[in-house]
């Protein structure tokens, strides 16, 4: 969930950009990709948009599943742009196939219809302006073309047994996100944002991971991933004072626990939306 707008220097980024933080994101989107990327189809476009690139975990898979395209990926941070070109770089196969570009999503440097598709993933939370960065979207994008856009809706998410140290902190996470200029909520306002940027026929899917005694495998290593993405964000909720050390420790402790539990719920839900240019 990278930001492509702004620097790290620009705002307390929730996750940061270390090397920690770089593999989560890869591991993020391969354990998320089959729920993503159903119904996602490009067929017939060649030129795809990636807004938000971040490491290229998401570049990998769009370029493995849909064999025909190109892609053009932005994004700001410069320690994000070095991991992408390391990671699709090692891949001999994507060779010719990508492009990788530092730029600012509000202010993109491509001419009108340049693209005929595009592409956003987890990438409208961190932005201060969604309809600003949508609106360079729809300008560089050809007539026809189809953007995804996939997003948060952290007021979905629940852990069963009720736990109330990940709960403290789940809400001081999403208050930290708004006071950086983000919006933890957006994935809920995906068709207003699309329509009022001038899209057409848009539409939205709930898309859910619901884990419980069915798939305990899949319930235990989303649980695990979900503390990692968790504790990411604990230093700057400590710096910032959103939290303490006895609501992190907490949070590890209640993660563990839930994860071991034979009866857990873990539930979140999130926003797909796709839309047209005309």
């Amino acid at each position: 969930m990278s930001d492509p707008t702004r620097s790290a220097t620009d705002f307390p980024y929730l996750h940061g950009f270390s090397a920690t933080e770089q593999a989560r994101l890869v591991k993020q989107a391969r354990l998320a990709e089959s729920t993503i990327f159903r119904n996602i189809d490009y067929t017939g476009a060649k030129r795809l948009l990636e807004v938000g690139s971040g490491v290229g975990a998401q570049t990998e898979i769009l370029l493995r599943r849909f064999p025909d395209l190109h892609a053009t990926c932005v994004d700001l941070n410069e320690a994000q742009i070095g991991a992408a070109r390391a990671n699709l770089g090692s891949m001999s196969w994507l060779e010719g196939r990508y492009a990788i570009h530092q730029a600012d999503a509000s202010d993109l440097a491509f001419e009108p219809r340049s693209f005929d598709a595009a592409f956003l993933c987890w990438v409208l939370e961190h932005v201060p302006s969604p309809a600003r960065v949508l609106s360079e979207v729809r300008r560089v994008l050809a007539p026809g073309s189809v953007v995804y856009v996939t997003e948060v809706m952290n007021a979905s998410f629940l852990l069963d047994p009720y736990s109330p140290n990940v709960w403290r902190y789940w809400m001081a996470f999403n208050d930290f996100q708004i006071d950086s200029g983000g919006d933890p909520f957006v994935g809920a306002k995906l068709g207003n944002l699309l329509l009022a940027g001038g899209f057409r026929d848009v539409t939205t899917e709930i898309k859910t991971f619901h884990f419980d005694n069915r798939e305990p495998a899949r319930r235990k290593a989303m649980i695990a991933f979900w503390e990692e993405l968790l504790l990411s964000a604990a230093d700057p909720l400590l710096a910032e004072g959103k939290v303490d050390l006895e609501t992190v420790d907490g949070v590890r402790q209640e993660m563990r626990q839930v994860q071991n539990d034979p009866d857990a719920v873990f539930f979140y839900s999130f926003v797909q939306a796709r839309a047209v240019v005309y």
